[in-house]
């Protein structure tokens, strides 16, 4: 029997429908029931595996230890991931947190509490998804999510401000924006030790080039897009959805429904946007030797390499 290799995912990662196979398992809210014995089974098959060791398990069996252990494992420094922060949490926190943006988003104080609630998550999430296995300093951490607050909070309160002359679906559509202002912001902020020292890279065989800035950025900015692209489909279509019902009077009739509608719909959205929009780029990314540093290029030539492309985990 050929071995499986638990160094890549079971689908071809060069397709989209591959990658979209494979988040599908890895954002499984599914995955969050697992327990610490699974979790641990887990981990000591895929590192038994990895060592050659004969496993008395089939290919399913084996493919199933190595998605829980993806689901909970980060895939450079191999530490278990804060449960709130794992992939797998992305629906059901989402769901809630937007849902709630959504519904409360007339006030100054509801726009102050979602608002904050949304970038405490978004920064745990940066934190626990980071790519590389490089510490983030406590100084990072703080100036970090304080920016990314003070930006959604500076873009809803002020779009608030300026949409209210204007058609009540405009002011639905205020969260969207001021959640894409504050990725813009959040992510290369928590990450910006990687902006600075660069991120590890390898060659097609897995050999360690080196560490490059570049890359950090091509990796973050595709995460960027990603998290938008993510945000979108709810942040959007349910303001269409709940503006046509107010128009209808139902909301008026059954307020009660406000926020649990809301929050059911970005549920049902969530499921689907998160891990499609995870699969638009690939997490094991590639990046043109032409755009690496002189350093690492300069390396790459002592090593008598001919690839074209080296290899860097974007993280998600």
């Amino acid at each position: 029997m050929s071995r499986i290799n638990l160094d890549e995912p079971r689908w071809d990662q060069s397709t989209y429908a591959g990658r979209a196979r494979h988040f599908f398992t890895v954002t499984n809210p599914m995955n969050l029931f697992c327990t610490s014995a699974q979790l641990d089974w887990s981990r000591e098959v895929v590192t038994k595996y990895r060592t050659g060791e004969k496993l008395d398990l089939s290919d399913d069996e084996i493919w199933k230890a190595k998605h829980m252990y993806d689901s909970a494992f980060h895939p450079d420094t191999g530490e278990k991931m804060l449960i709130i922060g794992r992939m797998s949490a992305q629906v059901p926190m989402n769901m809630s947190i937007t849902g709630c943006m959504m519904t409360f988003y007339q006030t100054t104080p509801q726009v102050v509490f979602w608002q904050w609630m949304n970038q405490s998550f978004n920064a745990l999430v940066n934190y626990t998804n980071r790519a590389g296995d490089s510490p983030i300093s406590q100084n990072t951490l703080v100036t970090s999510y304080l920016a990314a607050t003070g930006g959604a909070l500076g873009t809803a309160l002020s779009l608030n401000a300026m949409v209210k002359s204007l058609p009540p679906l405009v002011g639905r559509l205020v969260p969207f924006v001021a959640v894409s202002a504050a990725n813009a912001i959040n992510i290369p902020m928590m990450r910006r030790s990687e902006l600075e020292q660069g991120v590890p890279c390898f060659t097609p065989t897995g050999e360690k080039v080196g560490l490059s800035p570049n890359a950090a950025r091509e990796g973050i900015t595709k995460v960027a897009l990603s998290r938008v692209c993510m945000a979108a489909p709810g942040m959007v279509i349910i303001p269409l959805i709940m503006n046509s019902l107010e128009k209808r009077g139902i909301l008026a009739r059954y307020p009660r429904i406000n926020a649990p509608l809301q929050i059911g719909l970005c549920g049902i959205i969530l499921t689907f946007a998160t891990p499609l929009c995870c699969a638009i780029f690939e997490q094991r990314a590639s990046i043109h030797v032409d755009k690496l540093e002189p350093e690492l290029k300069d390396k790459l030539r002592a090593l008598k390499s001919s690839t074209e492309y080296v290899y860097y985990n974007k993280g998600l």
